[in-house]
């Protein structure tokens, strides 16, 4: 996709969603943290409705570490992967206790550094909740890279390095979300609905769908 294609890809998003959020419910970078842990291998709905009791319950880490283990589970036993999550959701809340005094930490090696938190997740909660310019390469987003020709490449490092070299830094804090937005609900895996695609014609997807 040429530079003046990519241009436009983001200028029609933008003017389609200017102010593009996640669809995660959280009130803070705690609650944003644990949330987005949670959607590993799960979807943005039923990570919602686990921690709709959950954050009620615990909202803090001392909240957390005093709820337990078991209490974590109970909450988010509808989630994938749970009892792994609830381990690590307890852990990266003692670790923010020890070793944050209890605040979310604003670094990548630090967010990093704690149990259950990898590099998309560390992006995630940099560009939601401190409002840096970074790229969460989630299936979707690579898929995207992939399939417009925006940033193509073999792994998802490969794709983020990608996307943030060639996407304009005026479109990078918001870029990440657009992406997302666009893979879930229209650029889809298996059919992508290119006949109501609004960036169509940036696109340089060789089999795009008319129907």
């Amino acid at each position: 996709m040429s530079k003046t294609a990519i241009e436009g890809f983001f200028a029609t998003l933008s003017a389609a969603n200017p102010e593009p959020k996640t669809e995660l419910e959280f009130s803070s970078a705690f609650t944003l943290l644990v949330a987005v842990v949670l959607s590993a291998q799960a979807t943005d709905v039923s990570v919602n409705k686990a921690t709709r009791g959950l954050f009620a319950a615990a909202d803090t880490p001392a909240a957390m570490v005093a709820l337990g283990e078991e209490g974590i589970r109970e909450h988010i036993k509808t989630i994938g992967l749970f009892n792994a999550k609830a381990k690590n959701v307890l852990a990266l809340s003692q670790q923010l206790l020890v070793l944050h005094g209890g605040a979310v930490p604003g670094t990548r090696d630090a967010l990093e550094a704690l149990p259950g938190v990898g590099r998309k997740t560390a992006n995630v909660v940099l560009n939601v909740f401190f409002g840096q310019p970074t790229m969460a390469v989630d299936t979707h987003i690579f898929r995207l890279g992939n399939r417009t020709g925006l940033a193509p490449g073999a792994t998802p490092l490969a794709v983020e390095e990608g996307l943030l070299k060639r996407i304009p830094k005026h479109w990078l804090l918001h870029a990440h979300h657009w992406l997302i937005l666009h893979g879930r609900y229209i650029c889809k895996a298996r059919k992508p609905e290119c006949f109501r695609c609004p960036v169509a014609e940036f696109c340089t997807y060789p089999e795009k769908t008319h129907s």
